[in-house]
């Protein structure tokens, strides 16, 4: 009873500390001076200690309009700063830099676009297969897709375009229109293929159709991946044996490629545990979003899972060699303190919101959701 009142997923936390620890040891299996390993660490212990926090919340005022819309413009707001204060990182003009922290506005936005998408579905769910409600909530979700497409971080403002047409899907949207968005898209980025995209960010996408065209400049980055995943095989080469990462033939290895150096260690058994790990968070996620008190909470919870999925998909794809580059980064093990207090915060939410679940009424409440 006392596991319940604390609303805390304990199966998920169970999941999550492999994961985790999966990040860790790849960390420190690069070098013995390496600081990625301490410093992640003590990401983990911040990221823990909010966590818990968050889940002592009622999360029932973010359904109040005025909230939402107060914090949807501070971080609007933070990421126009960014064109005046940001730190320029890999060509991107996406953090802000405080010493030697660094805080990345992006990731945070992600969230906020979830809660926005999750009040205004839940608020309109009978009448959602009305094209205006489609219309008007991908305006909520084009506003921070734009500011963040111009730093120029085309992997974030891709993720937050999952986000929207996910959760535009969960919500009921008819097939028609989502031929209608479908067709939209492709128009968009003729557009942005003509008039905006940026040589390199062209090259990605040529290179994403065809990765081995040029393996040593925009190809460089995939070619070593894949040569990392392949040289895994079965077993792997054993922990601190990775040679792709330890000779730095594969580029951060740290962060966007994590998933390459991991694989080149544990090859594809560790591979498909790891898999298995992601697979059995998501569905602890869905589990919790099913037992939402009301349409908000359950949105929410199916928004966040769809915000980690485009990650993981994103990220494995592009170290696998069939999604560009897009410096995505992969959840609970890539190395960063702002994307992994992100996903924390957006877990904590999600446990806030369990601690006053309907679990007597589930099954209405999945029954009412899902139209059964």
């Amino acid at each position: 009873m006392k596991l319940r009142y604390l609303g805390i997923d304990w199966f998920l936390v169970i999941f999550l500390l492999p994961v985790l620890s999966a990040g860790l040891i790849t960390m420190k299996s690069f070098t013995e001076s390496s600081p990625y390993f301490s410093h992640q660490l003590i990401w983990i212990g911040v990221s823990f200690v909010v966590f818990f926090i968050l889940s002592y919340i009622d999360f029932r005022f973010l359904k109040r309009t005025d909230v939402l819309v107060i914090i949807f413009g501070i971080f609007s707001s933070l990421l126009l700063l960014l064109f005046i204060f940001g730190h320029i990182s890999n060509g991107a003009q996406s953090w802000f830099s405080l010493g030697g922290f660094s805080f990345q506005p992006s990731d945070m936005m992600k969230l906020v676009v979830i809660l926005m998408l999750a009040k205004y579905f839940s608020r309109r769910h009978v009448e959602i297969d009305n094209f205006k409600h489609i219309f008007i909530s991908g305006i909520y979700a084009f506003i921070p897709f734009l500011l963040v497409f111009l730093q120029p971080d085309f992997g974030s403002a891709i993720i937050i375009f999952f986000i929207w047409i996910g959760m535009t899907l969960v919500s009921g949207i008819s097939r028609k229109y989502f031929l209608i968005i479908a067709g939209i898209g492709i128009i968009v980025f003729i557009c942005l293929w003509s008039f905006v995209f940026q040589p390199y960010q062209k090259n990605r996408i040529i290179n994403f159709i065809r990765p081995m065209t040029d393996i040593h400049k925009t190809g460089y980055n995939v070619y070593q991946s894949t040569i990392a995943v392949g040289s895994g095989q079965l077993v792997g080469k054993g922990v601190g044996f990775g040679t792709q990462s330890r000779l730095k033939f594969l580029p951060e290895y740290q962060t966007d490629f994590i998933f390459a150096a991991f694989v080149e260690e544990w090859g594809f058994i560790g591979a498909m545990i790891l898999l298995l790990l992601f697979g059995l968070i998501i569905w602890r996620i869905l589990h919790i979003s099913l037992l939402g008190s009301t349409n908000f909470e359950i949105l929410y919870g199916l928004g966040f899972s769809i915000y980690l999925v485009s990650h993981f998909m994103v990220n494995i794809g592009m170290n696998i060699g069939i999604m560009p580059v897009t410096g995505i980064t992969l959840p609970f093990m890539s190395y960063g303190g702002s994307h992994l207090l992100t996903e924390f915060i957006g877990l904590g939410i999600l446990m806030g919101m369990n601690r006053y679940s309907r679990v007597a009424h589930k099954d209405d409440m999945r029954n009412e959701f899902l139209g059964i």
